[in-house]
């Protein structure tokens, strides 16, 4: 096996796996993908990867059935051709929204998606930002789980914002709103909705003093933009003073960039992990880079040295 890990990227993110490849000192490897006439996709290692430790970067982003079935195939040829271990390196996790039955016959296909990695041959994937915890237990091949939170939270503690409140739009955001708070030395509020349908949400109450404050307000996501932008106004009718938004994963689907641009927040901050095309780029728009955090941990895992000097900095750890 080299001295250093070898890095293949799908067609979902090749800007950020050249920029991991970069941080680390190594180029990307040589691989060929292609669709065929009829939709097929195809993949073939185009260097030696037998006995290879392979990182194979491909966020299942839009269109998610392509770009999960292009790492399936990845997956496939890898262990087809010999290597010796293979990281499925998804900065952003597709169908995880799905990750509990809510009617008698839903599909959960967060655990079916971890399934079908390990089916095709993954020995470990690594995540970022899971949408929640429980997935961690859908894997059974190793699983290491990052968080972006080092990167906001120093983007945020440079512009030195006074007066801050950390916001969550929902209450199954407030673990994560309650240590980026801690953090940024924010207090905390709370924006309490239901959501009549899918992809529709209705802000009920803000819990939480945001009169005349300065709020960012913390999604692990951010799709078709509408429970944001509903928690921002919100916010806005209550007092609030200057607003930021902020995910890790812009998602972007539909309108919701003329949502963004149109909302009362004065700047929306996002990572890398899924590509925002040009097309979807407004001046509000503020991108930050998650390839120095898996950079790290791609080196951790590859050594197979401890990931705790660099978990200590992410969301959860003390």
């Amino acid at each position: 096996m080299n001295s250093f890990p070898r890095i293949f990227s799908g067609t979902a993110n090749p800007e950020l796996a050249a920029e991991i490849a970069s941080k680390l000192n190594v180029t990307l490897g040589k691989i060929e993908l292609k669709k065929f006439a009829d939709g097929e996709l195809y993949a073939n290692f185009l260097e030696k990867v037998r006995g290879e430790d392979l990182f194979l970067i491909q966020p299942t982003c839009f269109p998610q059935n392509d770009n999960l079935m292009e790492l399936l195939i990845m997956i496939d040829a890898a262990q087809r051709a010999s290597a010796g271990k293979i990281t499925a390196v998804l900065p952003y996790f597709g169908y995880a929204k799905q990750d509990r039955k809510v009617g008698d016959r839903e599909p959960i296909t967060a655990k079916l998606v971890a399934n079908l990695l390990k089916a095709a041959g993954a020995s470990r994937v690594l995540l970022v930002d899971l949408h929640s915890d429980q997935i961690q237990a859908f894997f059974e091949i190793q699983a290491d789980f990052l968080y972006a939170a080092p990167v906001l939270v120093e983007y945020f503690r440079k512009k030195n914002i006074p007066n801050l409140v950390v916001v969550t739009p929902d209450v199954g955001g407030l673990r994560r709103a309650r240590a980026y708070a801690e953090r940024l030395g924010a207090e905390l509020a709370v924006v309490d909705k239901r959501r009549p349908r899918q992809n529709e949400a209705e802000v009920m109450n803000v819990i939480g003093d945001v009169e005349g404050k300065n709020c960012l307000i913390l999604d692990d996501e951010i799709n078709t933009g509408g429970t944001i932008v509903n928690a921002a106004n919100a916010l806005k009718a209550r007092g609030a003073h200057d607003i930021y938004l902020c995910c890790i994963h812009p998602v972007f689907a539909g309108d919701c960039v003329r949502k963004l641009q149109d909302s009362p927040a004065k700047e929306v901050v996002v990572t890398n992990t899924i590509p925002v095309p040009s097309a979807k780029r407004f001046p509000k728009l503020k991108i930050l880079s998650v390839a120095g955090i898996l950079a790290e941990a791609i080196t951790s895992l590859h050594t197979n040295s401890s990931l705790s000097e660099l978990l200590k900095k992410q969301l959860n750890k003390p």
